[in-house]
């Protein structure tokens, strides 16, 4: 087996190089690199060129279509067996793709979705926004932590599928909207198999402020719309969840004004969830540090989804 790294990449060269240099230490080396520039306005191939001797890489710049677009294009590109797609903003473990092989010979995969975590070398305010996107205090159980592997939606940041997979779905249909859910839906409903490969993790080291992570998470919020347009009923109630926590809040902040025991029971419930994110974080993270912070990164990412979700539903 033969893969094909696919990595789109926009004003982001000093992240493809933790990218790349992880990618130097991997255990199987049965793959080639592909780079593509997606309308940069500060370009990466500089850091590319770094690594020629290292690895087999391609360097291609397009002008900006989205990353959605930018796989695609890259995946035309591609002479593997199996696609692998990763954010620039990831960093991989060395024994990544031995794993993922050994998962999709044993599992008959015909593609497949990864998780992401938080490296012992990222900042505290990333490790909080790592446990805020993973937990399932969250949304954590829409993102890796489901129970049956085959019900998994993988995303762009760490999801692969084969050749033929590629040829029969033509990839992405969409630049940047929920791409990633949209085509995972479509390769299940073509009968493929895809699959959470939970061993098969990246490093998710995003470069967010708090302000850029509410933006972020809003916009996942009504992305989940925008999938729905392309498979309508595909918004199932895990994913109404967030909007559903932001209306009790906003129930419970309204209820002083008329009902003191409708404000005493919302106190008491969100008072539980945020001592339970608190704790879990601090013994996930080994620091109560982390674990006050995970609070407002919690906080702020199922209110932000929940009212993107909100949002793009009564536009809809």
């Amino acid at each position: 087996m033969f893969f094909s790294v696919i990595i789109p990449v926009y004003n982001r060269p000093q992240e493809i190089n933790e990218l790349l240099d992880s990618l130097v230490k991997q255990e199987c080396k049965q793959f080639e690199v592909i780079i593509v520039e997606d309308g940069s306005e500060v370009s990466c191939k500089h850091i590319v060129d770094a690594f020629i001797d290292q690895l087999h890489i391609q360097y291609f710049f397009q002008d900006n279509s989205g990353q959605g677009f930018a796989r695609n294009f890259g995946m035309k590109k591609a002479k593997g067996d199996y696609f692998v797609l990763f954010d620039s903003d990831c960093v991989v473990p060395s024994s990544y793709f031995r794993k993922l092989k050994e998962a999709i010979v044993s599992r008959k995969l015909d593609a497949h979705g990864g998780p992401d975590a938080a490296a012992s070398d990222f900042s505290n305010f990333q490790k909080a926004i790592n446990f805020s996107m993973t937990s399932f205090w969250t949304t954590g159980g829409i993102r890796g932590k489901v129970v049956d592997p085959k019900k998994y939606q993988a995303r762009g940041y760490n999801m692969g599928l084969s050749k033929e997979v590629f040829e029969k779905t033509q990839g992405f249909v969409d630049a940047n909207k929920g791409e990633d859910i949209e085509l995972s839906i479509r390769i299940k409903d073509k009968g493929y198999n895809l699959e959470l490969v939970r061993e098969a993790y990246v490093y998710h080291k995003r470069r967010n402020d708090f302000n850029s992570f509410l933006k972020q998470s809003y916009s996942f919020g009504g992305n989940r719309v925008n999938v729905n347009r392309y498979h309508p009923g595909s918004i199932k109630l895990v994913h109404l969840m967030p909007m559903f926590f932001l209306l009790a809040l906003v129930i419970t902040v309204t209820s002083s004004m008329f009902c003191l025991p409708l404000l005493k029971l919302g106190a008491t419930v969100f008072g539980l969830w945020t001592i339970g994110v608190f704790v879990s974080s601090s013994i996930h993270n080994s620091s109560i540090f982390v674990g006050m912070i995970s609070i407002f990164t919690s906080y702020g990412q199922l209110l932000a989804y929940g009212l993107g979700l909100l949002v793009q539903l009564l536009k809809r």
